[in-house]
């Protein structure tokens, strides 16, 4: 599929995939694709981040890349490294037949045939399809050092392997970079990029993706469990539920068969939403109670 001529467009694209965002978030999104710039999305765990990817690489007919990064991320690992037991094996066995010319055997040992591709060299290769989606995920958990030579990589869209040389990108991939913001991430990296905050939706377009993505739960379970999420966010949690937990929570009442909120399914199901025993002990007892009249309330209103 080609890219979409419009902001509209977009929004319709997306949506088709179960994707459901606004106006903003899908105007840079067009710019991204229209520009050829890597989007970076900031914001909360479960917001949605990372579903843009995968819905942009469904909706365009393109492959994802997915880079999951990690503390001690380095550039050989997130772009390639060599097949060194099938190297060994080829040794030995030009040692047993006798005679293997020394210069022959290294350049077929540093060939493509034992080259192990990474993310992002894999996202450097020509794909009949066009380009991939290559997913930056979570940049935040890796160092500085890494960002760098990410900066560099990103400028060119190319690699360097010293046994084979540099491998350019025939065409850019479309580079989305996500980051729950533990730490900042560098200006130079940003500046290479197009921005957005991916924030909590308003309880509308909560409403809308719940429908998007569960819907078979009925329109008044779906009003309840949005508005019980939406007053829980407001609660002093160490984790505050995303719209992923609301999801996964709805799909747990339905297979309950649940048909409305009552304190007691809420307690049983805390886990769906909650994912530290700090946080669920707090809404144990009268708290659940207190803040599902204050959901149920706030629908009446």
């Amino acid at each position: 599929m080609q890219i979409p001529p419009s902001i509209d467009a977009v929004q319709s694209m997306l949506a088709e995939t179960g994707y459901v965002c606004g106006r903003a978030l899908a105007t840079v999104v067009f710019l991204s694709l229209k520009l050829g710039r890597p989007l970076f999305l900031e914001g909360e765990a479960g917001v949605g981040k990372t579903e843009i990817a995968k819905a942009l690489s469904a909706s365009l007919g393109r492959r994802l890349i997915r880079l999951q990064c990690y503390e001690g991320l380095d550039a050989a690992s997130a772009v390639y490294e060599w097949n060194f037991p099938a190297q060994m094996i080829a040794i030995r066995t030009a040692e047993a037949s006798g005679g293997a010319d020394r210069k022959a055997l290294q350049s077929e040992l540093f060939s493509d045939e034992f080259l192990v591709e990474r993310p992002l060299l894999e996202a450097m290769r020509p794909d009949e399809n066009g380009a991939p989606v290559l997913l930056i995920d979570e940049l935040d958990r890796t160092d500085e050092p890494f960002e760098a030579f990410l900066l560099e990589a990103l400028s060119d869209f190319q690699v360097t392997i010293p046994e084979l040389g540099t491998i350019t990108a025939p065409e850019p991939p479309i580079v989305i970079l996500t980051s729950n913001r533990t730490r900042e991430v560098h200006d130079a990296l940003k500046r290479r990029c197009l921005y957005h905050w991916v924030d909590y939706p308003t309880f509308d377009r909560e409403i809308e993706i719940l429908h998007a993505r569960a819907p078979e739960a009925a329109g008044t379970l779906s009003r309840e469990i949005v508005a019980f999420v939406q007053k829980l966010r407001t609660e002093d949690l160490f984790k505050k539920p995303g719209v992923a937990e609301t999801i996964d929570w709805a799909k747990c009442l339905l297979a309950l068969d649940v048909i409305d909120l009552s304190p007691e399914v809420i307690s049983d199901t805390l886990g769906a939403i909650l994912k530290y025993q700090d946080d669920i002990q707090k809404l144990q007892g009268s708290e659940a109670k207190r803040l599902l009249d204050e959901a149920k309330a706030s629908l009446d209103a």
